[in-house]
Order: C-alpha cells, then structure tokens, then sequence
C-alpha cells in the first residue's frame, strides 16, 4: 500500500459492522485530540494510524477462537490501548488493560466510556496486579519474549494462550524464551507491516531446573 490506510480501506479489509467501525472512528479521533497534549503514540505513525495502530491489532482477532463465554484477555504494556481496546471494541471479550503511566490509562478510561465496552483499566506495573486466570494474554512491542512470558506467568493457566506482535528479531527472543520455557508456537507473518510477526504460543510452561 503506498498510501496511508484511510478508515473506509479499513472497514473493507475487516468487514467489521457498521456500530463497530464507529467505535473505531471514534477511539481514532480522540487519540488524535489527545496526542497533541500527550504523547500517545508516535508521531510518525498518526497520518497512518489505521494501518499502524487499528489493522495491526485487529488482526489479532483473525487467530482467537471464540469462546460461547467472553474470553478473559490480558494486555501487557496497554499504552493508548493497542491492541487490547481494539480487540474489545471488536467484542472479543473482558479485557484488562495494563499500563504504568497515569494519563495513558485516563485516555484509555475514556474511550472505554465514549464505546461502552468490557474493558478494565490497571493503572499499575503488571509486577504490582494480584494474579487472576486468563484465557488469552496480548502485547504489542511491550517487551522481548522473555520478559513477556516472565510478567504473564501468573496469569497463565494451562489453557491460555499468547497473541503477540513481533518484529524482526523474534528468532532471537524464541530461542531464548525456548531455554527458560517450553511451549507449542505459531507463527504468521503481519498484515500490516512487512518485517512483523504474530506470534501464538499455547501450553506455556517453565522447565524445570533439570531441563535448563
């Protein structure tokens, strides 16, 4: 694509509804509003925000097997809340959305209210949150692999799986996380970026001091 994604591309490519894609349009034009006092997210990628930020996590929602019950998601690293609200707008379940800094998560508060989605904000490190089970942990560009699965650990459950997007270097991170962990792992190239990565692991599990 050699333009900048325009809203209406973005409706063609997700087929999502009509009361959908005004939630999105509206979580656009509130981060728009917002990044001129805040810094949200980078400059750089707003003129092509519905690439960058919208198509880039809702392609996530293409590799989550929806449950009869709301999954319970876990987002880590929430910042102005990709993917974990866009997945949430897309009625994909109860997300949690982690995140340290106090005006990031006040921006999210509002387009969680201005939506009307099952969306909960932790305005704390994901170090401080009290352990609960979820079914489905995401992260976009938070952190490398191992950190990740390190931070996630206690909400991991044997059935739980991780949804993350990558860049070049996750070879790397895999093959350091794979020391520490054993898990099964999928991976599919980006739609919205061509040196990315979605990585989806399933069974994580810390080895033991033997297998080490």
């Amino acid at each position: 694509m050699g333009h900048n994604m325009t809203a209406t591309e973005f409706h063609e490519l997700t087929g999502v509804s009509r009361e959908t894609m005004d939630k999105l349009i509206l979580y656009s034009e509130t981060l728009t509003k917002w990044q001129k006092a805040i810094n949200l997210v980078s400059n750089s990628t707003l003129p092509n925000m519905w690439l960058r930020h919208f198509y880039d996590s809702a392609q996530l929602s293409g590799y989550i097997i929806k449950a009869d019950n709301p999954l319970k998601i876990l987002d880590l690293g929430s910042g102005a809340g990709f993917p974990g609200l866009v997945l949430s707008i897309l009625g994909i379940g109860e997300v949690h959305l982690v995140e340290g800094v106090g005006k990031k998560c006040s921006f999210m508060k509002q387009i969680i209210q201005q939506t009307d989605i099952n969306a909960i904000v932790h305005n704390k490190r994901i170090e401080d949150l009290g352990a609960f089970p979820v079914d489905l942990v995401t992260s976009r560009a938070c952190a490398d692999l191992n950190k990740l699965l390190d931070l996630s650990d206690k909400f991991i459950k044997p059935t739980t799986k991780c949804l993350f997007l990558k860049g070049k270097n996750v070879e790397n991170e895999l093959l350091s996380a794979e020391k520490n962990r054993h898990f099964g792992v999928k991976k599919f190239p980006s739609k919205s970026d061509q040196s990315g990565m979605v990585l989806l692991l399933s069974e994580v599990k810390a080895r033991t001091e033997k297998e080490k």
